[in-house]
């Protein structure tokens, strides 16, 4: 876009801003003629689901394969009897049931029908303790995805209900689960899209004051949502990428939010260029030649980061980045192309009722930023060292991280799948929502063998084990199936944590069986879980520093420094710990969710690194801009002052965006909702206004190193006179106290990269290897460094003054990694991950 023919070729005219208008409208509408509905090829199934070459994953191919039947989707229907006699009602609404789905009348998709009155022998594991509840297992073929399987469900629970008299029934189970997900998630879109609409409106028409140019970013959005969204279909109905519906719901607020941005940068930087070009159309073209750089930089971040993902061995994580990277892609083409072109079409009304002179004035900044800009020149380390401090504080609420595998406790809905599981915890135990299947392969024939009731037998014994089924034989006669009921929640940490050891008790009782080179496998949806988990730890760490990387390469182009990358960086990097700690704390600590969703922190993180730069690099870009003619102190002043009004106003529409999504009924859209809004916030009104401008500040003309500034620094006056006695002593002490600080900055430096590789080491080795008194000393060690560390700051500083410039800057970021060693270890005894000494007594294993 910095071509000037390219320009005048699409924007010389209003005839020309006329066919790209028509352009646009006419892609939209022929791709919407031939592409599916979105809603169709959406795939909500295999987001949910481990890597497909984890063994829990070829458990449940084996289960499909040598067990008839075991394809199918089973309903689980719960029933508790009423009355003085809760057995006999129960009894008799479970004979109606299963009555009911064996005729001729039942609804397609039923296969069969699993009670006490089919099958009386399995009564040991479907009738309660007390025997007043009793379980009823409903097989469904199809895909949980079809409408037509969803509309068998709701059959399904309609005679449940209606021949269950007066006991409590209550459909869950996959079947019932994948339904009442659909209708969660189809529930909130309309609301999403229209809050949006209606919230984007309010907040643009604040800002332009002019119906027109408020109306201009909506459309826009409008547009390239359009053939974001057929691009999408096509290519899922294709099957290249993969669209689920929370991926839909965020990609709505994502383009609304940065094409919102981009048209209020473009749009400002256009009412500025009015002041000096009374010409609209080359006002245009300059304005969008000197914004093409900054937002080309966005759009390409965020594409980027997005395609990082890709990396992940998670169906979650990878699936999600190709359809939110094509819709940013095509949002910044239309931002170029449509938003100008449509502007210039609207001619002067574009501006009613105030005029261009009164829009073109607004360009000049506003009073506030000028205060702004003020406070950081007077006291750049005051400034900074708050913010900072500000951010550790924030950042404390991870000592309450934990994660959540529960899909239904995520519901902030009511829903008929998560009564019926409550009822099972309380009628049948906690493990009886989710059993686990054991899978034992051996090399022979084991069905003349002893060795599978002895198994069974044997795990009877295991930790965490509260009943084991009859074995079941495979068709191969190799293959033997256990049902493991766990007496821990099968979605909490412990369960999870439960996996490897019941795996290698099963490994140890088919050895003792006499089974040789035993395959053991354990499928079930706790395994399943345990397997995402370990598939999310690693994929996080890959995404984290790709991402890093990626944003590290895009400053570094653009900015041609080497220096400002790097604290850029490490603000954003503060951003999340800090959002991360307020999003903690507020849902799990005030509004008492079981944890962050088990996707979510890698969403945050990919999303508010990639969003949060963009106001770094708009306002640097500006700072690079306004150095051709102004020293850096004027620069960076100018560059907050001109950036400020537009910037807040976009970050603000941003953050309004992503807050929508607390409106869904979805425990991960909340949080990540709160999350986004909190950080895009931060980074608003925080760190690029105060933090990034004092920064900037005390580095000077190493800002940008090792770039230079373009005008030279104006000459200092010479001294009149001799110079006095007092002189060369002063020089000396000056010299003295810039070498001292000059030591500490690099001492601060290398601080901060040892403990930041402390902390990687100590996630990627040191927690599989540890054992309980290593990590005492580790912890303890980690502590006293970090006290340590920062009372030695705090005292140089005392020392000289504050007048530490930007080796304050550094010694507060130093002492956030030895922090963050400390709260990684806090949070992973509470997540499980650590030993708790309490729980037991033994000495703990390594692993």
């Amino acid at each position: 876009m910095n071509s000037p023919a390219l320009l005048r070729c699409l924007l010389g005219s209003r005839k020309r801003a006329a066919v790209v208008v028509a352009f646009w409208v006419l892609i939209a509408g022929l791709l919407a003629g031939v592409a599916p509905a979105l809603e169709s090829v959406e795939d909500n199934a295999s987001a949910n689901l481990p890597p497909a070459a984890s063994d829990s994953m070829k458990a449940r191919d084996l289960v499909r394969a040598q067990l008839p039947g075991q394809d199918a989707t089973p309903a689980v229907i719960v029933v508790r009897g009423k009355g003085t006699d809760a057995e006999a009602s129960a009894a008799q609404a479970v004979a109606a049931i299963t009555s009911a789905l064996s005729g001729t009348s039942r609804p397609h998709h039923v296969v069969s029908v699993v009670s006490t009155v089919t099958a009386p022998d399995a009564a040991a594991g479907l009738v309660s303790q007390d025997r007043g509840a009793q379980l009823v297992i409903v097989p469904m073929k199809g895909s949980p995805s079809d409408e037509s399987f969803q509309n068998a469900v709701d059959a399904v629970r309609d005679l449940a209900s209606d021949r269950a008299g007066p006991a409590d029934v209550a459909v869950t189970g996959p079947a019932g689960i994948a339904t009442d997900t659909v209708k969660v998630f189809s529930g909130g879109d309309k609301v999403l899209l229209l809050a949006t609409i209606v919230l984007v409106l309010i907040i643009l028409l604040a800002i332009y004051r002019s119906p027109l140019m408020a109306l201009v970013p909506l459309l826009a959005v409008g547009v390239a949502m359009r053939v974001a969204e057929t691009l999408g279909a096509i290519l899922a109905d294709a099957g290249i990428i993969t669209v689920s519906s929370q991926t839909a719901s965020i990609m709505t607020v994502l383009l609304f939010g940065v094409g919102t941005d981009y048209a209020l940068i473009i749009t400002a930087r256009y009412r500025e260029t009015l002041l000096d070009e009374p010409d609209r159309a080359r006002a245009m073209q300059t304005a969008v030649r000197r914004t093409a750089e900054s937002v080309l930089a966005s759009a390409s971040t965020i594409v980027l980061a997005m395609f990082a993902l890709l990396v992940a061995a998670s169906p979650a994580l990878h699936g999600f980045g190709p359809y939110l990277a094509l819709g940013v892609a095509v949002m910044a083409l239309v931002a170029f192309t449509f938003i100008p072109a449509l502007v210039l079409l609207l001619g002067r009304g574009v501006f009613w009722p105030g005029g261009v002179d009164k829009a073109a004035e607004r360009g000049r900044g506003a009073g506030i930023w000028h205060r702004v800009a003020a406070l950081v020149a007077r006291a750049p380390v005051k400034v900074a060292s708050a913010v900072i401090a500000l951010l550790v504080v924030l950042s404390a609420g991870l000592l309450g991280y934990q994660e959540s595998f529960n899909t239904l406790s995520g519901f902030r809905a009511a829903t008929e799948s998560e009564r019926g599981q409550h009822l099972i915890q309380e009628e049948f135990g906690p493990g009886e929502i989710a059993p686990s299947t054991v899978v034992v392969h051996s090399q022979d024939s084991l069905r003349s063998s002893p060795a599978p009731a002895g198994i069974a037998t044997a795990l009877t014994d295991a930790d965490h084990v509260s009943r084991v089924a009859d074995p079941r034989m495979g068709k191969d006669g190799k293959t033997v199936f256990y049902e493991v009921v766990l007496d821990l929640d099968p979605y909490s940490s412990k369960a999870l944590d439960a996996i490897g050891p019941l795996e290698q008790a099963t490994r140890s009782a088919a050895q003792a069986a006499g089974v040789q080179d035993a395959t053991v496998l354990i499928g079930g949806e706790t395994a399943q879980n345990a397997d995402i988990r370990s598939a999310l730890d690693r994929d996080t760490i890959l995404i984290v520093l790709l991402v890093l990387a990626i944003v590290t390469a895009v400053l570094v182009l653009l900015l041609r420094s080497l220096l400002a990358p790097l604290y850029l960086v490490a603000t954003l990097i503060l951003s999340f710990l800090a959002t991360l700690g307020a999003t903690t704390f507020f849902t799990v600590t005030v509004l008492g969710d079981d944890g962050i969703g088990n996707r979510v922190t890698a969403y945050i993180f990919v999303f508010l690194v990639a969003l949060g730069v963009d106001y770094n690099i708009f306002i640097m870009s500006r700072f690079k801009q306004e150095l051709r003619t102004r020293p850096p102190a004027e620069a960076i002043t100018a560059a907050l002052t001109r950036t400020g009004g537009v910037v807040s106003s976009a970050g603000l529409i941003l953050a309004a965006t992503f807050a929508v999504l607390m409106t869904q009924p979805i425990r991960e859209l909340f949080q990540f909702g709160f999350a986004m809004a909190f950080g895009i916030l931060l980074d608003t009104f925080l760190i690029r206004p105060l933090l990034v401008p004092a920064i900037v500040r005390l580095l000077g003309d190493r800002a940008l190193w090792p770039a230079r500034q373009g005008t030279p620094k104006a000459p200092s006056t010479p001294a009149s006179g001799p110079p006095s006695a007092g002189v060369p002593a002063a020089r000396a002490a000056d010299t003295g106290s810039s070498l001292l600080l000059r030591a500490f900055s690099w001492i601060a430096i290398i601080e901060a990269c040892t403990w930041a590789g402390l902390l990687a080491g100590m996630y990627l080795k040191y927690i599989p290897e540890t054992t309980e008194l290593g990590v005492r000393i580790f912890g303890a060690l980690h502590g006293a460094a970090f006290i340590v560390y920062v009372s030695l700051t705090v005292l140089i500083a005392i020392r000289l003054k504050w007048r530490l410039g930007r080796t304050t800057v550094f010694a507060l970021l130093a002492a956030v990694p030895p922090f963050m060693t400390v709260a990684f270890e806090i949070w992973a005894r509470r997540t499980g991950r650590l030993p708790q000494p309490a729980a037991d007594p033994s000495p703990t294993p390594a692993l």
